[in-house]
C-alpha cells in the first residue's frame, strides 16, 4: 500500500539549537486540519541538536546529519531534497507556530491559485515585552498579494524598521521542483530574499494572511551579525546573480533601481565610517566623492548612524542579531 504523502514538509535548518529545537518541532507536530513531517537539517552543531531530533524520529521528524558546516542555505536545500509533502514551509529552530497556521495559509492559497503563501509575524523578545505584530494587519489585509516589485522595494536600505524580507513563505513544492529553485549557498547573507524574489520572478502568486501565525523569537545573546563590507558586497553579488537569471518588468526593475541605490549608499556609508575610523584623509575624501549622498548619513550621531544601517541590513536577512560590532563574523548567522 502506497503511503499518503504529508500536505507540509517542514523545512527546518538547525546550527546549536539544542534549547530550543523541541518547542520549534513541538510547534510543527501540533499543526491542526493537515498532515505533517519535520525534516531537521543539522550544520554540524556542537551542542546535542541532533540528539533532540532524534528523540522524535518516532512522530515524523527525520534528522539531516550534514557532513560540513554550509551555512542556513545548504542546510536547507538538504532539506528540500529531502521533502515529500505537497507544501514546504520554512521553520527556524528557534522560533514556533500557532496550531492553525499552515491550514490557514494553504486553504487562501489555493482559493487564490496561488504558489507562495505568507503571513503576519508575532515578535517576542526575551526581555518579557508584551508580543507585537511585526506588521499591520490592516495594512497587510489591503495587500491581498505580494508583487516582486513590491517585495524588492521592501527590501531597500535605510527605508523602514520592518521589512518584508522577515516573511516565511510557504511554498507549494510542485513549483519549486519544476524550476529547480534552490537556496544559493554562496550566501551567508540574504538568502531567503533571493530565493522569494526568484519565485517571484519565475511568476509565482503570493498571497498574503494579514493575521499572526508564526512567532518570531528574539533571544538574548543571539549570535551578533558583524557589519561589514563584505556582507553589502555579497548582497550585492546575490542581485547580480539574480537579475543574471530573471528579467523584471518594469515595475520589478523600478523598484530594483531603488534597491540598488540604497546598497552602494550603505557600501559608501560603510567606506566613509572606516577611513573616519582610521583617521584616513584620502580614504574619506574618495568615499566621500565616490558617493555624496552618504554624507546626509553622517548627520546622525555615529552610533545612530551605525544602528540604523545594522537594523537595516537584519532587515534584508531577516536575522536576530546584537548590535553589530567591526569585526570577524560567525559562520552561523542564528544561534
Amino acid at each position: 500500500m502506497t503511503k499518503e504523502l504529508p500536505d507540509i514538509s517542514f523545512i527546518m535548518a538547525a546550527y546549536n539549537a539544542a534549547e530550543t529545537l523541541s518547542k520549534a518541532i513541538e510547534s510543527a507536530l501540533a499543526q491542526t486540519g493537515v498532515t505533517v513531517e519535520v525534516i531537521v537539517a543539522d550544520d554540524c552543531s556542537g551542542d546535542d541538536t541532533r540528539e533532540v531530533a532524534r528523540s522524535y524520529s518516532d512522530r515524523n521528524v527525520r534528522l539531516l546529519a550534514l557532513e560540513t558546516n554550509g551555512g542556513p542555505a545548504a542546510a536547507r536545500n538538504a532539506a528540500i531534497a529531502a521533502a515529500t509533502g505537497r507544501w514546504l514551509a520554512v521553520l527556524d529552530s528557534d522560533d514556533a507556530i500557532e496550531p492553525g497556521r499552515l491550514a490557514r495559509l494553504i486553504a487562501r492559497a489555493e482559493k487564490a491559485g496561488a504558489q507562495i503563501a505568507v503571513d503576519n509575524l508575532r515578535v517576542i523578545r526575551a526581555d518579557g515585552t508584551p508580543p507585537e505584530t511585526m506588521f499591520s494587519e490592516s495594512a497587510l489585509a489591503a495587500m491581498p498579494e505580494l508583487t516582486l516589485a513590491d517585495f524588492i522595494r521592501s527590501n531597500a536600505l535605510f527605508q523602514t524598521t520592518h521589512n518584508f524580507g522577515y516573511l516565511k513563505p510557504v511554498f507549494e513544492r510542485a513549483f519549486i521542483e519544476q524550476h529547480a529553485l534552490r537556496f544559493d549557498e554562496n550566501l551567508r547573507i540574504g538568502e531567503d530574499y533571493v530565493f522569494l524574489a526568484s519565485a517571484l520572478a519565475l511568476g509565482a502568486r503570493c498571497v498574503v494572511e494579514p493575521v499572526a501565525g508564526y512567532d518570531y523569537n528574539i533571544r538574548e545573546g543571539s549570535i551578533s551579525r558583524v557589519l561589514e563590507l563584505r556582507h553589502i558586497e555579497a548582497m550585492m553579488e546575490g542581485d547580480r546573480v539574480f537579475l543574471g537569471k530573471h528579467t523584471l518588468d518594469v515595475e520589478a526593475s523600478s523598484a530594483q533601481k531603488f534597491r540598488t541605490r540604497s546598497l552602494r549608499q550603505a557600501r559608501s556609508f560603510l567606506l566613509l565610517v572606516h577611513s573616519m575610523k582610521n583617521r584616513s584623509i584620502s580614504g574619506t575624501i574618495k568615499a566621500a566623492w565616490s558617493d555624496p549622498i552618504a554624507l546626509r548619513h553622517l548627520k546622525m550621531p555615529i552610533a545612530v548612524r551605525i544602528n540604523r544601517l545594522a537594523a537595516a541590513l537584519r532587515n534584508l536577512a531577516g536575522l536576530k542579531t546584537d548590535i553589530p560590532t567591526f569585526g570577524g563574523a560567525p559562520r552561523s548567522p542564528k544561534g
